[in-house]
């Protein structure tokens, strides 16, 4: 029997396989899961040369093609008799109405899951565990965010101001946009993978190509209930991003450097 807290850490996947005989293998799938909240990011392979992309507005119809073939997600998983329920609180790609369900079984040092709603198989490798911490993020507007962290891993997510129409068909909804802003705006989210070194949050592989190499620079206020990040406007100017914390898991202080938060948790955003 499978429980919730077999499932903590980082897990890479090395295989998805469909009943028609389609096997994937290519794709980088990075699952990180904490106490109960998770995140995942799948890049596909291929992605365009990006060298002269530095914003969302800096985004041309072949890198957009390309991101529409990405997928992400993030909410909280629920374990039950073996059988995972990845509850989504936002997704990169349009709902498609059903739910991602699958029962959870581990062959040797591989957890195998087999989808419910939809068939499917998927290989699991768990690259570590650590101590984990989670915390769900909102805008006063009411746009989703979570920040999950387990030993030196993290993925930071921001979701979309606006809801995208169910069972919508993502590539064909850039494709017919009215416009390259139009079409960039759709984007207008994250999923950014990336690693702990002390006071340095780097992320190494994120939704937005641009995103990968800089600093999240989280500054956690647990007094005032915040969290703020290191972020780029659409059009590629330096910004701090603050977030209210809807909930935490874990031990949220430990992950970060108490006299850094001290010395700059009242910056302005």
């Amino acid at each position: 029997m499978i429980h919730l807290h077999d499932l903590g850490g980082l897990w890479r996947r090395s295989l998805i396989a469909w009943p028609d005989g389609r096997r994937e293998t290519t794709t980088e799938v990075f699952w990180l899961q904490g106490p109960s909240l998770y995140a995942d990011l799948r890049v596909p392979a291929g992605r365009p040369d990006w060298a002269s992309v530095k914003c969302l507005r800096d985004l041309d119809r072949t890198m957009l093609r390309f991101m529409a073939t990405q997928e992400g997600f993030f909410g909280r998983l629920d374990v039950a008799d073996s059988i995972g329920d990845w509850q989504r609180v936002f997704d990169i790609r349009p709902d498609n109405g059903l739910g991602d369900r699958g029962a959870l079984a581990f062959e040797g040092n591989i957890l195998v899951e087999r989808g419910i709603e939809a068939p499917y198989i998927e290989h699991w490798s768990r690259a570590h565990g650590g101590e984990a911490m989670a915390l769900m993020l909102a805008t006063d507007g009411g746009t989703p965010g979570c920040l999950v962290a387990v030993g030196d891993s993290f993925i930071y997510a921001r979701g979309r101001e606006i809801a995208l129409p169910l069972g919508a068909a993502f590539s064909q909804m850039v494709a017919d946009a009215d416009s390259l802003r139009a079409a960039q705006d759709l984007f207008d989210c994250e999923i950014s993978f990336g690693r702990r070194r002390g006071e340095d949050w780097r992320i190494e592989r994120s939704s937005h190509c641009f995103r990968e190499g800089a600093a999240l620079a989280p500054v956690f206020d647990e007094a005032a209930g915040t969290l703020s990040i290191a972020d780029v406007t659409p059009d590629g100017a330096p910004m701090r991003r603050t977030w209210r914390v809807t909930a935490q898991e874990g031990a949220p202080m430990r992950c970060f450097a108490p006299n850094r938060t001290l010395e700059i948790a009242g910056a302005a955003p």
